[in-house]
């Protein structure tokens, strides 16, 4: 990082800078402070993004954080709470470790809870990106007309190609998970399911009911496509997806849903618009051959391992226009990554 140009981190509409600390991390992960900019809420001028109460003795202020990040608060040893118990001079308040509840900051200065709370959510913003996504935004293309041809897909393939470089049977997708992916969250727990689940019915009643009349959407799955710059070097080979009737309604819903979901800070823009494609082959699942054969392709640790890539030239000039089916979508699930249900799909918090 450019201690000159620190990189900006935003949230509920206010910009922070954030800078690094020379302070060994916790847990071996870089440890962050931040502090506040000067176009951004001062002492003098407290924040309205969250609330401060008074009470007998001072003010006070509370945040609901899931137990898996009081660490990042608490730091290693308890250096990252007391630094900021001294700097501020309040008194921070956090729940056991595995004891779901709120972190509660207190002071004799309103000023100081200010300044506590904000870099509070800074970092619990920071350290929640760092963490591997839980949950997704899917739509289920496992059905079994759509599966039959999926596996034809798969054996012709490692019967045409199997001479090229890289191409083997552990590259593709588990059939019984074909799905769409809409956009990745890290729910960490039960309130935040909870919360996504009540906000995916929002989206029903919102906007989706009246896009689709009510009814199921016939797509068309239909021709293979890669991710990469040079189809020699492949590491993700995806079915490409259209609705029937050539509009455009599919792509409105799944832009809609991740923006408000975005909006409610439930997911991380990563994109203008949702790339709607169905993962058949990844060089990620022959790593891990217990890996779930997830459409990684969006945020998420996984992203990171290390990639082996194959020789798709072939595959791409001999399926070009491999016809997967035809399916009907009527539901989009809060699907919880590693997992399966009865079906092999993976297991639902929740639908719309």
């Amino acid at each position: 990082m450019d201690v000159l140009r620190p990189s900006l981190v935003r949230i509920g509409g206010r910009v922070y800078r954030k800078n690094l600390i020379r302070e060994q991390s916790f847990a071996q992960e870089e440890e962050e402070d931040f502090c506040v900019g000067p176009s951004d809420c001062a002492d003098d001028d407290p924040c309205d993004a969250f609330v401060v109460e008074e009470t007998e003795r001072g003010f006070q202020s509370r945040v609901e954080v899931p137990s898996p990040l009081y660490k990042y608060i608490i730091g290693k040893k308890g250096e990252t709470k007391k630094r900021l118990e001294t700097e501020t001079r309040t008194s921070i308040s956090i729940p056991k470790p595995g004891v779901e509840g709120e972190i509660v900051i207190t002071g004799q200065h309103r000023s100081g809870v200010v300044s506590a709370r904000t870099r509070i959510d800074v970092l619990l913003d920071s350290f929640r990106k760092k963490q591997p996504f839980t949950h997704f935004l899917s739509l289920a293309l496992n059905q079994p007309a759509i599966q039959e041809k999926f596996l034809q897909f798969k054996e012709e393939v490692l019967e045409k190609c199997s001479q090229d470089h890289g191409v083997s049977s552990s590259l593709f997708q588990n059939p019984a998970k074909l799905h769409l992916t809409l956009g990745t969250l890290v729910l960490l727990n039960e309130q935040e399911i909870r919360k996504a689940c009540d906000l995916l019915q929002q989206c029903k009643g919102d906007f989706v009911d009246q896009i689709t009349g009510g009814k199921p959407l016939t797509v068309e799955v239909a021709g293979v496509e890669y991710m990469n710059d040079d189809p020699a070097m492949t590491d993700v080979l995806y079915a490409k997806v259209h609705m029937k009737d050539g509009s455009d309604r599919l792509q409105v819903i799944a832009d809609q849903l991740v923006e408000r979901f975005v909006a409610s800070g439930l997911m991380l823009k990563e994109w203008d618009r949702v790339k709607l494609h169905a993962t058949v082959m990844n060089t990620l699942f022959r790593k891990d051959p217990t890996e779930e054969r997830n459409n990684t392709t969006m945020t998420g640790k996984s992203s990171f391992k290390e990639r082996e890539s194959f020789n798709g030239r072939n595959i791409l000039k001999l399926f070009e226009n491999f016809y997967f089916g035809e399916v009907q979508l009527d539901s989009v699930r809060l699907s919880q990554r590693f997992s399966s249900d009865t079906s092999g799909y993976y297991a639902t918090s929740g639908q719309l």
